[in-house]
């Protein structure tokens, strides 16, 4: 699933030793935009993810992957969005494929490019063909006379 929206704060980290040996969370929550906006928070697991969240400029418009998940604990449950990757958000271009858990600056505002399709093994790459025009499907075709076909 994603979502755009405004990064307005980034939660603290929590750090702990498992089993499996060191871990951290982290978080950030975000403002959708529209007529009655939302603030959404995430859940990030792992240091590289929640470096990823520490490098994003406060106030920036964003795009989340993410995943939903939920468990039950003493017969409550519990609702997680699990932040999956970032992406910066620029308004009428469509974002590209998941590449990884970086940041980079946000690109420069470019005019929209012709909508793309994926190729084949690869992100978006190459460009739609030119839409045909569809007939109405409720037309019956015209006899050779001229006349109707019945």
């Amino acid at each position: 699933m994603e979502i755009t929206g405004r990064l307005i704060k980034l939660l603290p980290e929590v750090s702990g030793e498992s089993a499996r040996g060191p871990w951290v969370r982290g978080g950030f929550v975000i403002e959708t935009d529209g007529e009655y906006p939302r603030q959404v928070a995430f859940t990030l697991f792992g240091a590289d993810k929640v470096a990823m969240a520490k490098n994003i400029p406060m106030n920036s418009n964003i795009i989340v992957s993410f995943s939903v998940e939920s468990r039950e604990f003493n017969e409550k449950w519990y609702t997680d969005l699990r932040c999956r990757n970032i992406q910066p958000y620029v308004p009428g271009q469509m974002p590209g494929p998941a590449t990884g858990y970086g940041w980079t600056a946000a690109p420069a505002a470019q005019t929209p490019a012709a909508p793309t399709q994926p190729a084949a093994g690869q992100g978006f790459a190459a460009p739609l063909p030119p839409q045909q025009p569809v007939a109405p499907s409720n037309q019956m075709p015209a006899d050779e006379d001229g006349d109707l076909p019945f």
